[in-house]
């Protein structure tokens, strides 16, 4: 199945801080295909995590506001819903794998206490029944059933990302907000959680949105990719597009900046200069001041122009026979091999 499942138009949404305003999610569009994932890759304040909770409607409001756009789950707009409705949704058709498990279970209840008040909430069942879905969801991402009792400061980091893992996933939802689930886990415990997400995926035929900062893990886990930079969508394609012919100069700072198994370099290559303020964004491409290749065309406001079928970049260089011969220079190597560190170490590459 590859319909359109999730769409967001034309998404602004703003934060006020000591009387400015802080321009965090700027005109973001994206699709996520029905049993796909969608890989959300930038640094650190791009608005990753902002995009994921205007899905949800979990905003901290104030200061967050959400200025305009459009979010269309299954053809229903989500930011139309009355509180009530979007109440439903939550947990149930939506769940959100949080940043950090140690902060997003209730250090006072039961890991398993927590996971059936989910199950309670959106389903019409027994406390019985709830336990014992409970104790299935446990047990589906390799946590004992002996452990319902157990309280979280009781468990490792990666057993915690299990427990939250499968509260998000207690209910069957259609779509599942993964922001970085892998960041606080050692390497090995990153490949069991990858791989037991994927299969689960796979099992429920679940659409996924997974935010990270680690191409490796976007390699072998997601089908297509958004490279967001100060809260605009730079590039954006399917994993092939990204990693095989990358071309906008961000993307291409990115992988500049990941050690390579075939590269005999000493020194890697990083992006220089910082994020631009986002009280104080300048005009036109955001990038630009950071860009090697910046123009005077790159003062003016960009669109995102189809250099190849599927795969946008959001640079004024792809202009009229630009994008013609930006489609001819591909990296030929596979997609699953671009981004990985020393192999002897197992590490995956980050940004």
């Amino acid at each position: 199945m590859s319909e359109e499942f999730l769409q967001i138009k034309d998404l602004v949404v703003e934060y006020s801080s000591g009387g400015q305003i802080v321009q965090a999610v700027n005109g973001v569009d994206l699709t996520v295909k029905k049993g796909k994932t969608l890989g959300l890759v930038g640094e650190t304040g791009a608005g990753k995590t902002t995009i994921a909770k205007s899905i949800l409607r979990i905003l901290p409001t104030p200061p967050a506001k959400i200025q305009k756009g459009e979010i269309f789950l299954d053809g229903q707009d989500l930011l139309k819903l009355p509180e009530k409705e979007m109440m439903k949704v939550r947990g149930n058709k939506i769940a959100m794998i949080f940043q950090d498990p140690m902060t997003a279970l209730n250090p006072t209840m039961t890991v398993g206490d927590q996971i059936s008040e989910v199950v309670l909430q959106h389903n019409n069942y027994t406390k019985q029944q709830a336990q014992e879905r409970t104790i299935e969801m446990l047990e589906l991402v390799g946590i004992a059933s002996v452990r319902y009792m157990d309280y979280p400061h009781q468990f490792s980091g990666g057993m915690k990302q299990r427990v939250v893992i499968a509260m998000a996933l207690a209910c069957n939802p259609e779509l599942i907000l993964a922001d970085e689930p892998t960041t606080a886990l050692d390497v090995t415990i990153q490949a069991q959680v990858l791989d037991m997400m994927r299969e689960l995926r796979e099992k429920f035929n679940t659409s996924m949105i997974l935010i990270t900062h680690d191409l490796g893990v976007v390699a072998e886990t997601c089908d297509d990719v958004a490279v967001i930079y100060a809260g605009e969508i730079v590039e954006y394609g399917t994993r092939e597009h990204i990693f095989r012919n990358p071309r906008h100069p961000y993307t291409l700072g990115l992988f500049g900046s990941l050690p390579k198994l075939d590269d005999d370099s000493k020194r890697l290559s990083p992006i220089h200069g910082l994020p631009p303020d986002p009280t104080n964004l300048p005009d036109g491409c955001k990038f630009g001041p950071r860009c090697p290749e910046c123009t005077s065309e790159c003062s003016k406001d960009q669109i995102m122009l189809e250099i190849e079928p599927g795969h946008f970049v959001r640079c004024c260089k792809f202009t009229a026979g630009g994008a013609q011969t930006a489609a001819k220079t591909k990296n030929t190597q596979p997609a699953s091999d671009i981004g990985r560190v020393n192999a002897g170490q197992g590490k995956r590459g980050g940004v």
